[in-house]
């Protein structure tokens, strides 16, 4: 993921509630297990794929625990 993809994708991210937040990573967890079901049988032609995927959930994992924290007044650890 380029530098300008990476930006942009969080700052899409940053504009989504909790909610839609928590359903996209949903849908990326459902995607890396897809990915890497199709590895386990020699499918899977862009491996890229599921390393890309877990970045984006560790992005969006980031954007929901500061979110949370700013929702509950950072008193959470």
């Amino acid at each position: 993921m380029s530098m300008k993809a990476k930006v942009s994708f969080m700052k899409e991210l940053e504009d989504k509630s909790l909610k839609e937040l928590v359903q996209m990573r949903r849908e990326f967890q459902h995607e890396l297990h897809s990915y890497k079901m199709k590895n386990a049988i020699k499918g899977l032609k862009e491996t890229h794929k599921i390393g890309d995927t877990k970045v984006k959930i560790a992005r969006l994992n980031t954007v929901l625990t500061r979110k949370a924290k700013e929702k509950n007044g950072g008193n959470r650890k």
